[in-house]
């Protein structure tokens, strides 16, 4: 990399593991951590969504466009970030692409996908609360600034009832949230989120600043204010998903006796 240490901390979602940690312990929820940083391959991206002028092989793939994260340069590897410029100081091997591929991103899911279907056949439903972290957000119109972003991919990846439920206890805890502007959920909601089936998932962005210290470098004071309350609106969703199980459970043996 170019400028390992910058790039490196701007793209980490910082020590969001360690809030999930705690937020584990005090609930007892099922945590799956990624160890791959995101400088080597994004598991919020599809595997296909690669900028294959990375690679230096665009004559091989025809008529290439890239998707819109990989244009944006935040593809499966990123590219560049806003005021860095360039990542990078040479091409990408894609015999490293593809290992990556195989040995982190193929892995990852499987089990996040396991974990989840084993979760619902045991309670009748499950939700993914994928942690991201997020630099400050701007006020707009007039408005407070949002410390979080809940994501729901515009109503498709999670029931409408556990998505008010969250701003609900938001709002309560005096937090200020916004609705999928500007982070609607990337691609483990995309490939995740079956509410139909069950699967419900939501996108949470966390303000860095409420949590960790001016240089966004490690934890400050707020840091276990912050566990208390995604504990708290953990448990209280916990509950709301297990009434959804149960609920769909009724009406699934309602429908077979009919």
């Amino acid at each position: 990399m170019r400028n390992p240490a910058d790039a490196a901390l701007r793209l980490e979602d910082r020590y969001v593991d360690r809030l999930a940690e705690g937020i584990a312990k005090h609930t007892g929820a099922t945590l799956l951590v990624a160890h791959a940083p995101r400088a080597m391959i994004d598991l919020n991206r599809s595997a296909d969504d690669v900028d294959w002028e990375m690679f230096g092989r665009i004559a091989d793939v025809g008529s290439y466009t890239p998707g819109r994260r990989a244009r944006s340069g935040l593809g499966l590897i990123p590219r560049r970030l806003p005021g860095m410029g360039e990542l990078w100081k040479r091409r990408h091997d894609e015999a490293d692409l593809t290992a990556r591929i195989a040995g982190v991103h193929e892995p990852y899911h499987a089990c996040l996908a396991d974990s989840l279907a084993r979760l619902r056949d045991r309670w009748g439903a499950a939700l993914l609360l994928d942690l991201h972290s997020m630099p400050p957000l701007s006020p707009r119109s007039g408005q407070a600034q949002a410390e979080f972003v809940l994501g729901d991919r515009f109503g498709a990846s999670c029931n409408g009832g556990l998505v008010g439920s969250a701003f609900a206890w938001l709002a309560g805890m005096g937090r200020g949230a916004a609705h999928n502007r500007p982070y609607a959920g990337g691609y483990v909601l995309e490939r995740h989120a079956a509410p139909g089936q069950g699967l419900h998932a939501l996108q949470l962005e966390i303000d860095r600043s409420s949590y960790l210290d001016s240089r966004f470098a490690e934890p400050g004071e707020g840091f276990g204010a912050m566990v208390e309350l995604l504990s708290g609106l953990v448990g209280k969703l916990a509950g709301e998903v297990a009434a959804l199980g149960q609920d769909g459970a009724s009406a699934r043996f309602s429908e077979a006796a009919e």
